[in-house]
């Protein structure tokens, strides 16, 4: 594998981290739903709450991240 050069290892851990995040925010989102549904034995609040958390870090945070590590600056 040839060397990298900094700037892109660096983009390459930055995809990681958006990628880990969005893989996060939808295994919250499943263990939501299945509390929902009964498969768990704990508050449906609990389970709201989780839902609402991981559809806000797989769809939020990422773009968020991404607009702050951009190198193209956005207004």
């Amino acid at each position: 594998m040839a060397d990298n050069s900094p700037s892109e290892t660096e983009a390459q851990g930055r995809f990681l981290i958006l990628n880990a995040v969005r893989l996060g925010g939808v295994i919250m989102v499943l263990i939501g739903i299945a509390i929902a549904v009964g498969e768990w034995d704990i508050p449906r609040v609990i389970a709201y709450v989780l839902i609402a958390l991981g559809l806000v870090e797989a769809l939020v945070i990422p773009q968020v991240l991404a607009r702050k590590w951009s190198s193209k600056r956005r207004p």
